[in-house]
């Protein structure tokens, strides 16, 4: 239950080191940026603020040229969806099935901290906890669910997805490159409405359908086409920041207009191509180290646990925050200033240890969700139509609109409870769950 994008089987069926490497390296700069850039401040009255970096300090936006590492994840994702759809088609299993086996995966980790998120902040909200506090602790921790939405739709597209590939290769991500750039221009030159959202799919599922091609070895590692990427991006990246309208920043600025993350901009497909050349450029190397068994077991354990690092890792800034920010007892030199960056380091050695703890204390859970899945997930059989695809699929929209909702506003915008977006999620799941079986059931089936 613990991995994002699933198996990361390679075309011969094996395991590829390099995909979970990957995904483990991604979902670590993910959490030690979001740590880098969250600063806190006790203010005269003993309340706790969290000034934004970037803005504050805008030097920092250069910062997040190494920590925007997210086309990588969809890479991987790519990488492994395209492996197990492959398999699961020529085994004569259904897509509805399918899709709905990689949306419970993410569904249900995320449906239970997000319930334990919201009992607290109805908790907080019935004992009187100050609006602001509270919207701003609800915000600290849906501050990562932007990337589940756009993953759930894209997992959701993947049969379709795999489709086009197969029968255009590489012209599919080309495709969905130039109509991201046509929607980007409406957004940028002509305001617009609500195309940009379209870029949320386009810009991140080209690295998503370049993860298929890869597996399928339509991309090559070490190859000129690679090489072209990986340096076509980086220049075009840096002329659009050098003479466009986009900013350097690749993690979103709150007043900066356009952004490069919402939605995403056509500096930062290039980003992601450049990303994704790279990454091809540097595979065999990095294969060859991943052979040793002393990295492989620091690595693998990083993918295993990727989707409870990626929901929990805010879970430590608020309790170092209590411990030590409300005590008054951390040092707070001026905010930004050479004192403060050097306090950085023991800053994220302290949430480093904390999220270890709040990992450790999550096993027992995580074991519980895997058998849930293991009871609900939508059958697998061959040829077998899982019960309820209207379930399946209306589950899927409810709760990509929860997931939007609580990603935009947090889980307590305005300092209040959200009764609306809570029940989309619940019913949502729920939905997604109902498609599935019980063990009863399948064995039943299989006795048949």
């Amino acid at each position: 239950m613990g991995s994002l994008s699933g198996d990361s089987g390679g075309s011969g069926g094996g395991r590829d080191r390099y995909v979970d490497f990957l995904r483990a390296w991604a979902i670590v700069l993910v959490v030690f940026g979001h740590w880098l850039i969250t600063g806190l401040v006790r203010e005269p009255n003993g309340a706790i603020s969290a000034p934004e970096l970037l803005a504050t300090v805008p030097w920092t936006q250069w910062l997040t040229l190494g920590f925007q590492i997210m086309p990588l994840f969809f890479l991987a994702g790519g990488h492994a969806a395209g492996g197990s759809w492959a398999r699961a088609r020529n085994e004569g299993r259904t897509a509805t099935g399918w899709v709905g086996q990689r949306a419970l995966r993410l569904l249900l980790p995320a449906g239970v901290y997000s319930g334990l998120v919201l009992v607290a902040v109805a908790v907080c909200s019935a004992v009187g906890v100050d609006p602001g506090i509270l919207a701003l602790v609800g915000w600290a921790m849906a501050m990562q669910f932007w990337f589940l939405p756009v993953y759930l739709l894209l997992s959701a597209a993947t049969p379709v997805l795999h489709a086009a590939h197969r029968r255009w290769g590489l012209r599919v991500p080309v495709v969905m490159g130039v109509v991201a750039v046509g929607a980007d221009v409406l957004v940028v030159a002509g305001h617009a409405p609500f195309v940009g959202l379209l870029n949320y799919v386009l810009v991140w599922g080209v690295a998503y359908q370049l993860g298929f091609c890869w597996r399928d070895m339509l991309l090559a590692e070490r190859s000129a086409l690679s090489v072209c990427m990986a340096a076509g991006g980086a220049v075009v990246f840096a002329v659009l920041v050098a003479f466009g309208p986009f900013p350097v920043s690749l993690i979103l600025v709150t007043g900066q207009s356009p952004s490069n993350t919402n939605p995403p901009s056509v500096a930062m497909l290039a980003w992601a191509v450049g990303q994704v050349g790279l990454a091809l450029l540097l595979a065999p190397v990095l294969r060859r180290l991943l052979e040793r068994e002393q990295l492989w077991r620091l690595v693998r354990p990083l993918g295993g646990a990727s989707m409870t690092l990626y929901l929990w890792h805010m879970l430590p800034v608020l309790i170092v925050a209590g411990a030590f920010y409300l005590t008054g007892l951390a040092p707070e030199p001026a905010y930004g200033s050479g004192s403060w960056w050097v306090l950085r380091v023991p800053w994220l050695g302290v949430l480093g240890g904390v999220l270890v703890g709040v990992v450790v204390g999550l096993r027992p859970l995580e074991r519980g969700l895997a058998v849930v899945y293991e009871r609900m997930r939508p059958g697998d059989l061959p040829l077998e139509l899982p019960r309820r695809p209207w379930a399946l699929w209306g589950g899927m929209a409810a709760s990509v609109s929860a997931l939007v909702w609580f990603a935009g506003h947090g889980f307590a915008y305005g300092g209040r409870f959200p009764v609306l977006p809570a029940v989309g999620l619940v019913v949502g799941v729920g939905l997604v769950m109902v498609t599935g079986r019980s063990e009863a059931d399948r064995g039943v089936r299989l006795s048949v």
